[in-house]
């Protein structure tokens, strides 16, 4: 298991700080970016993320809700360790995308709304390094974890076989479910809300490490 961090739930007035809060608790932060039209929200881009670079060793989860995700991927500073996710529903092609971040030297991840048949994301399984898992509808932080997403991770699970792809799941995770997403087939467990809207966030990390059945960080 590996836990992210969603900055999507951390004060934006003190993004910083609260990375600190949780360096070494978690093994990597995740990046909502939206742009107010693929999803009804807006977040932060490239000029925020990149001044993030100097705060942290962590390795980003960068998560593109966004129309064209070829044309703004290569505005993100990244390393070899960090991802780029599209969705398969974006404007720009997907193949297009997954080359862009190909380019950029990173590690190159598709992911899909939960009412997208998990059969759209079957012909990239081959090109990318992870799938991420939406758990919720995609755009807002808080929403409740939707049950048929085990069942989608267990399918996923199948499907990807002896690959080398990870499953990443996002949305409504908490202490009361780690570990049922865990049994289900994820690899990558996305946490907001459960870190971030507690008063110790390093805490809080470090009971879903416990809740999940693995070993507790430190």
């Amino acid at each position: 298991m590996k836990l992210a961090a969603s900055l999507l739930a951390a004060d934006f007035a003190h993004l910083a700080r609260d990375v600190a809060r949780v360096e070494g608790a978690v093994d990597l932060l995740h990046l909502d970016v939206m742009d107010g039209h693929f999803v009804p929200n807006l977040t932060f881009g490239p000029p925020v993320a990149n001044a993030l670079r100097s705060h942290t060793r962590l390795p980003f989860a960068i998560h593109l809700m966004i129309e064209r995700p070829a044309q703004y991927a290569r505005e993100f500073q990244v390393r070899p360790e960090d991802s780029i996710t599209i969705h398969v529903e974006a404007a720009d092609p997907p193949e297009r995308s997954l080359c862009v971040i190909r380019d950029l030297g990173c590690k190159a991840g598709i992911s899909f709304r939960p009412g997208t048949p998990l059969e759209g994301v079957f012909p990239f399984l081959d090109r990318v390094d992870l799938v991420l898992v939406m758990s919720v509808e995609p755009g807002f932080g808080g929403q409740a974890f939707l049950p048929q997403a085990l069942d989608r991770i267990r399918a996923l699970r199948r499907e990807i076989g002896s690959r080398p792809v990870e499953i990443a799941v996002d949305g409504g995770i908490g202490p009361g479910n780690v570990r049922s997403v865990i049994e289900a087939g994820a690899d990558v467990i996305v946490a907001g809300s459960a870190i971030f809207g507690r008063s110790d966030p390093h805490a809080a990390a470090v009971e879903l490490w416990t809740k999940a059945g693995h070993t507790r960080r430190s």
